[in-house]
This record gives C-alpha cells, sequence and structure tokens, in this order.
C-alpha cells in the first residue's frame, strides 16, 4: 500500500479528480514512460498501464499525453495485465523544451515540479550561458530553481566559476556539491521535503545520477564515466523515471541533453534576468529596445560595468530566439487544432448510425 501523499498528493489534486472518482476511476502517478508503456504509482502499488484510445485520439498532441510526474485518472479491471489511464489532471507545472531538429513541437521533461535542480560541472565543460538558457525553462514552468555546481573536487578555478555562476543566475540559490567526495551534499538534501517533487536537470556527464545516488543512499542509479580529453559524458539515462527517496521527497532524473532549445518563455526571461528586468523598468522610454534609446538604463549599466556585457549579449540572443519561437508555436497550435479537427470529423462518419426510437 502507497500513502498517496507521499507522492505530493493534496487537497487541490483531490478535489481535480473529484469527477473521475464519481466515474470509477483510481488516481495515480507516472513513475515511468517508455514509449506507450507506463508504470503508474496508486494507492494500491505500482502498476503498468497504457494509454486508453479515447485519450490518445483527443490528446491534441504528444505534450498532452501521460508525463513522469503526472497525475492520472486510470482503471484496472480484474484480470486484466495492465491498467488503463483515461485522464490526465491539469498541470501545475510544466518542463519543456523543443524537440531537436527542426519540428515546431514540444518536448516535456516532467510535470508537476516543485524544484528543479540545474546541474553543471566546476570544470572544462561549465558555460554560465547554458545555465541561463536552463533557468529560462525552469522559471517559465512555474517551478523553483537551484543552480547546483557538481565536481567540487576537481578543484578548477572554483572561485571564479562560483562567481559566474552567482551573476548568472539572478536570484536564484547556488550550491557547490561534490557527488564523489559528499561534500554539500547535506545542503543539497536541506531543499527536499516529503511530498516535494524535484527535477535534476542538465547536460551529459555533470553528475545527475551520482547526485541522485547520494541522496538515495545506494546506487540506484546507472551512472557512467566522463571522458578525461574533453569532459563530456555518455547518457546514463535513457528515460525519465520518478524516484521516491527514503526521508521523504521525490526526485526525476532527466537523460543529458546534448541540444537544448527552448519552447516557451513569456515571464521566464524576465525570472532569469532580474537585473535586465530591473534595470528596463529604469528606462526614459517604455518601449526602449536598449539600443541607441536616450536615457536608457541598460545602456548605462554597461557602460560603468555595473551589467556585464556578456550577460546582456546572451539576453538579448535568448530573446530574438524566443521571439522567433512565438510564430513557430502558432503555427504548431494551428496544426494540431486542424489535425484535431480532422480526427473528430472521420470518428463521426466511422461511427453506426443511431437506432430510430
Amino acid at each position: 500500500m502507497v500513502d498517496l501523499q507521499d507522492l505530493g498528493w493534496d487537497s487541490g489534486w483531490d478535489a481535480a479528480f473529484a469527477p473521475h472518482r464519481d466515474a470509477g476511476l483510481h488516481p495515480g502517478r507516472v513513475a515511468l514512460e517508455d514509449k506507450h508503456a507506463y508504470s503508474v504509482v496508486t494507492a494500491e502499488g505500482e502498476v503498468p498501464a497504457r494509454i486508453a484510445g479515447r485519450l490518445q485520439h483527443e490528446s491534441g498532441g504528444t505534450e498532452n499525453l501521460p508525463k513522469v510526474g503526472d497525475w492520472v485518472a486510470l482503471r484496472h479491471k480484474a484480470g486484466d495485465t495492465r491498467a488503463v489511464i483515461h485522464h490526465v489532471l491539469p498541470r501545475r507545472t510544466l518542463l519543456t523544451r523543443k524537440l531537436a531538429g527542426r519540428e515546431a513541437a514540444p518536448q516535456v521533461l516532467a510535470s508537476n515540479i516543485d524544484l528543479a535542480f540545474v546541474v553543471q560541472a566546476l570544470d572544462q565543460t561549465f558555460n554560465p550561458r547554458r545555465l541561463e538558457r536552463f533557468l529560462v525553462m525552469v522559471h517559465e514552468g512555474g517551478a523553483r530553481g537551484v543552480v547546483v555546481l557538481n565536481k567540487l573536487d576537481l578543484g578548477e578555478e572554483v572561485d571564479e566559476r562560483l562567481a559566474e555562476a552567482h551573476a548568472a543566475a539572478g536570484q536564484t540559490p547556488v550550491i557547490a556539491v561534490s557527488a564523489k567526495t559528499r561534500k554539500g551534499i547535506g545542503e543539497l538534501r536541506k531543499f527536499l521535503a516529503p511530498g516535494r517533487t524535484c527535477v535534476f536537470v542538465g547536460t551529459s556527464g555533470v553528475g545527475k545520477s551520482s547526485l541522485i545516488n547520494r541522496l538515495h543512499g545506494e546506487a540506484i542509479q546507472a551512472t557512467l564515466e566522463v571522458r578525461e580529453q574533453d569532459g563530456k559524458g555518455r547518457h546514463a539515462t535513457t528515460w525519465r523515471e520518478l524516484i521516491l527517496l527514503p526521508g521523504g521527497g521525490l526526485v526525476i532524473d532527466t537523460p543529458g541533453m546534448r541540444e537544448f532549445h527552448m519552447w516557451l518563455a513569456d515571464g521566464g526571461l524576465d525570472d532569469a534576468f532580474p537585473d535586465i528586468a530591473e534595470l528596463a523598468l529604469r528606462c526614459h522610454f517604455r518601449a526602449c529596445q536598449h539600443v541607441k534609446e536616450p536615457r536608457c538604463a541598460i545602456q548605462k549599466a554597461l557602460a560603468d560595468g555595473t551589467l556585464p556585457a556578456g550577460r546582456f549579449t546572451s539576453f538579448q540572443k535568448l530573446r530574438h530566439e524566443l521571439d522567433c519561437l512565438a510564430e513557430e508555436r502558432r503555427t504548431h497550435i494551428y496544426t494540431l487544432r486542424r489535425r484535431h479537427a480532422g480526427n473528430v470529423r472521420r470518428m463521426q462518419s466511422e461511427a453506426p448510425p443511431a437506432e430510430m426510437p
């Protein structure tokens, strides 16, 4: 038996689930996704599950199908080897990126996240600009962020990289740890709490799985060595998995991202760059582009050195990228709506005629 509160269930989820309970369905949380096969944790334990055909056809896109972290309504009939997922409860938070390649479509990494640990290594792969990109994704999805700098034991320009991380993180907490020596793991553990869901995101080789192993107390996640010549790692995780920690709290490990393209960012950009957002409020013109306009607070901060030029360049690059993505998203949504309307018309045409009374 499982106490759903340990998995994050609360009165809000209970209220959202009420209509499905009346229909005879049961709540569960998706712990593992492998294509269209799922593992869902319910009050009776972990059960394998599949998606109902109606949910598959009416989803409007793969991003709306069950993902790790989702709360779902399912039915498990006696004698069936798998339960059937009929509904996905509305998500509170979401971590999404654009699918790698040219297709303008989102990929959901995890849902209903309370806290996101953005992991980088304190070695030659450290990149403050990449850190900013991940933080935009985290803030836009509605989760709190924590920057975790792993491999403190390497001792390579630690003070300088810590300063760069603090500058890139804005108001987001930054902690330095070592999965190898356990240094800083206690500080990392303070962010965990019963029922709180955390996700580890970052590129391959930064040590996400190793950190989860330390938090769990045993080697539950496979880890692979990192090449010394370039600091690049091999994928130790090939799916996203929800893990219940013995001391309370849940963590989700995500595959290392060789490519990371943002998908959504409305308020997330300002949340990731609070210093620039605050400066922009001081500009003389409300629609200031921060280029050649007079009495521009950002240009003044760049001139006197209080705003690093590299950080502002990164901000401009991300803003331009997001402007382009906005148009791609509009096209994607229009395509999905047309596809969904076509599916509905086809289902209606294939339905048998109603019998006359």
